[in-house]
């Protein structure tokens, strides 16, 4: 894993708390997030990412864990996003540059996530951005550091 990396899914819901579907492309709107998405907004969080390594280690414990399952919006792979600063930015496919604002979250309810998958990775996991330069994106783009 290092500075550069793909997305593997593409994931937005209707509501919060609740698992999102791989849309497989989007448009991500600026100061909002992913299009149609319930967790877009005026707010540090408006897209959240969470690498499939991570959703790896749940599938290991026995999970059935699917791409979205964790209410992620940009499911990635082979990018160390835990690992980078928050500030840093991220240019995903041709268009999108994202800043990142938030690792991690606390989660003061058992959502139905949690519920239904005994255990939820994105609280520990999890990194949130910032839509700083609007666009497409779509599985199988890339997603690299632009600058730490």
């Amino acid at each position: 894993m290092g500075s550069k990396g793909k997305v593997v899914a593409v994931n937005i819901s209707r509501n919060k708390g609740t698992k999102k579907r791989n849309v497989r492309r989007c448009e991500l709107l600026m100061a909002f997030g992913l299009k149609g998405d319930a967790h877009g907004g005026h707010w540090h969080r408006q897209v959240s990412l969470l690498a499939n390594e991570s959703i790896d280690k749940m599938r290991q414990k026995g999970l059935e864990a699917a791409y979205g399952d964790f209410a992620e919006n940009i499911t990635t792979e082979d990018i160390d996003l835990l690992n980078l600063p928050i500030g840093t930015t991220l240019r995903v496919g041709q268009e999108v540059i994202l800043r990142m604002t938030q690792k991690g979250k606390e989660c003061h309810d058992r959502c139905a996530i949690y519920y239904q998958m005994g255990d939820c990775v994105m609280p520990r996991e999890g990194v949130f951005a910032e839509v700083i330069h609007p666009g497409q994106i779509a599985v199988g783009d890339s997603i690299e550091v632009t600058e730490e």
